[in-house]
């Protein structure tokens, strides 16, 4: 069997992928010899059994029949094993039945060397078979006692002494197809922070040693705390025996200590058996909380033997498989519900960011809130929401800082997550689902006709309220630095009629509007009397403050105005005319010859100054002759008037003559209606 065919790894059901949290923090630990210590215990979390068989019972937790249903999704052979019950956020099992496949080969295959350096073939032979695996697994739980990782393998043969090594590495490490030194290569390198496990059980497995390192490329040779170049020792144990450890170990490792223990899936030993000879399986546990390494993501699990102990130990058999990838992402939900109002130019709203971390219990990093609109608008901004919000397992959902929209339009959110952990990505909400619209407003107009009726001839007004506007946009449009000014736009009083709402008599020109008010009033004068309707009508201001009218429709009472027509008076005066006539007779001294002076007088005795005077009226002929006034002067009052008549003849047989006033007078009364 190839090792691509080997490598199968299932994490959780769905999608056959690890599901564990990652942390913030990382400590660096400096080697020790753990004896003793705070509440850590690996042999003994409630989650999985470290008792030195792989098959479930009767202590609580899983084991490794449990991981191996996990990853099969199916009962593994031997046993009625069920799912693991325990919560595994990681799971590995991986069988190698082909003792001849991805044996370790040339000089560079060492643990101090990295991933690039290594070596592997088929069919190599001449592998020991104590040194042959046939399967290997890993399981991890985040446990009250911390996060914890727990690892084993089964070999070929129990022939000898057991050393064995598990790494966990962080990226991505596979089969390659290139070659080097003297075999095919490796995908995938070293990430600081990868884990390396090296156990030891000699004495039919009474004695164990466990040593405990990290990946660290500032570890240049051995020495101090450095077990080798890059690699950190951060633990180690010569009494690390899970069946005899301490209540509180942070590491220990356990074989199976007699023959015939049940092996839980398909397995034949080099001598035919089809259970475990004392020694044959091998598991182990690191509590990794302790060792400051809970924030590591591990992505895939190799367990490999060894010569020695040593770090630089000849590698023999490998088996590898995938552990779990960590991934992240960002869910976010904005506050509005999908449609809010403007208001009055301004409106608040927020995000809510849940990140959702896989293959890692613990981990933290920081939410960063975006958000974008009015989209398409002149005014479009993208722009930053408050500094980054931190985030973390605990606190898995985060709230932005507030925005402040001062436009109407459509806005979405975004998030972006930073990764304080390593080996767990950033992530992104792309916005696409948290779009919102800011609608405008529309704004309340109220008009009200100036008095009514008015006489013809008069002006007519009309006054107009405008209020509910918003104001216009701020610069920029999210929290924005300069405040948008009031709502402009126009107004437009239109005057219909007279009795009819069809006629337009008056349109005014537009009036400016700054937001909320009251404007006119407007007048004109009507050239018909009759019944005018004024309407008002404001053009908005968008995008924030929408158009609107009143009156339209001419059925606002309040909006009428009656133009009387004029009500003519009559007044009489009369006027008189006064003139008078004089005969001239005489008896004898032949044909007339004179004049005749006719004067009027505004009162009965001829005396004062007279109102009207004739002057000399020529009069000759035939006695008698009749000679007449031409008076124009008009009486319009009552009063008493009398007239002054002379002859004055030119004929020196006839003499002159007046007439009395006394006996031309006349009284007069005028009553004007």
């Amino acid at each position: 069997m190839s090792m691509r065919t080997k490598m199968h790894r299932v994490n959780e059901p769905r999608p056959r992928r690890a599901l564990f949290a990652v942390a913030a923090v990382v400590a660096t630990a400096t080697a020790l010899t753990l004896t003793a210590g705070s509440a850590s215990a690996v042999h003994d979390t409630g989650a999985f059994e470290l008792d030195g068989n792989a098959v479930n019972g009767p202590a609580p937790g899983d084991d490794w029949d449990n991981v191996c249903h996990q990853v099969l999704h199916s009962d593994c052979g031997t046993t009625s094993d069920t799912s693991a019950a325990g919560g595994a956020t990681a799971v590995d099992w991986v069988a190698e039945p082909n003792l001849n496949s991805t044996i370790f080969t040339g000089g560079g295959s060492k643990d101090p060397q990295d991933v690039s350096n290594w070596a592997w073939k088929d069919g190599a032979g001449g592998l020991p078979d104590k040194d042959n695996l046939l399967h290997s697994f890993a399981a991890r739980y985040n446990t009250s006692e911390g996060n914890v990782l727990f690892f084993g393998s089964d070999r070929y043969d129990n022939s000898g002494d057991a050393q064995q090594g598990f790494w966990f590495f962080q990226n991505s490490i596979g089969l390659g197809n290139t070659s080097i030194n003297g075999g095919t290569g490796f995908t995938g390198v070293h990430r600081a922070g990868d884990l390396l496990v090296i156990s030891d059980f000699s004495n039919g497995g009474t004695t164990s040693t466990v040593t405990v390192y990290k990946w660290d490329p500032t570890c240049k040779k051995a020495g101090g705390t450095c077990g080798d170049a890059n690699l950190r020792t951060l633990a180690t144990s010569t009494n690390a025996n899970c069946a005899s450890a301490p209540a509180d170990d942070t590491f220990c490792g356990i074989v199976n200590p007699t023959n015939g223990t049940t092996a839980p899936w398909t397995y034949a030993d080099k001598s035919g058996n089809n259970s475990y000879l004392q020694g044959e399986f091998y598991e182990g546990g690191v509590n990794l909380s302790t060792l400051g390494l809970a924030d590591r993501c591990f992505a895939s699990v190799a367990s490999e033997t060894r010569s020695s102990t040593s770090t630089t130990a000849t590698l023999k058999d490998f088996v590898l498989g995938g552990f779990g990838t960590c991934g992240s992402s960002v869910t976010t939900q904005e506050s509005t519900g999908g449609t809010v109002s403007i208001g009055t130019g301004s409106v608040s709203v927020r995000d809510s960011a849940t990140v959702a971390v896989t293959g890692i219990s613990t981990w933290s990093g920081t939410v960063q809130f975006r958000l974008r609109g009015p989209i398409g608008g002149t005014n479009e901004t993208s722009t930053d929401v408050g500094a980054p919000v931190s985030i973390s397992n605990s606190t898995a959902t985060v709230s932005s800082p507030t925005a402040a929209v001062t436009s109407a339009g459509d806005y979405c959110w975004s998030a972006h997550f930073s990764s304080n952990t390593t080996g767990v990505p950033d992530a992104n909400d792309s916005g696409g689902s948290e779009c919102f619209t800011v609608t405008p407003v529309t704004p309340m107009l109220s008009t009200q006709a100036g008095s009514s009726p008015v006489n013809y001839g008069q002006p007519i007004s009309d006054t107009a309220i405008l209020s509910g506007t918003a104001r216009q946009p701020g610069t920029p449009a999210i929290n924005p630095q300069t405040a948008g000014a009031p709502a402009g736009g126009t107004l437009t009083f239109t005057a219909y009629g007279p009795d009819n709402c069809s006629t337009v008599a008056f349109t005014s020109s537009a009036v400016t509007v700054s937001g909320d008010g009251t404007y006119g009033p407007v007048s004109f004068t009507p050239t018909s009397p009759g019944t005018y309707h004024w309407a008002a009508s404001y053009s908005g201001n968008a995008p924030n403050t929408n158009s609107t009218d009143h009156n339209t429709g001419c059925t606002d009472a309040n909006e009428n105005v009656v133009v009387n027509q004029v009500q003519p008076t009559i007044s009489t005066a009369q006027r008189w005319l006064s003139n008078d006539s004089a005969t001239i007779a005489a008896g004898g001294g032949g044909n007339l010859n004179g004049s005749v002076r006719f004067r009027l007088y505004d009162d009965n005795t001829c005396s004062g100054t007279a109102l009207y005077d004739s002057g000399a009226v020529s009069v000759s002929g035939a006695a008698p002759q009749t000679a007449s006034s031409s008076n124009t002067t008009t009486l319009t009052t009552s009063r008493t008037v009398s007239w002054l008549v002379e002859y004055t003849s030119s004929n020196p047989a006839q003499k002159d003559v007046t007439s009395s006033c006394n006996t031309e007078n006349s009284s007069l009364t005028i009553n004007n209606g």
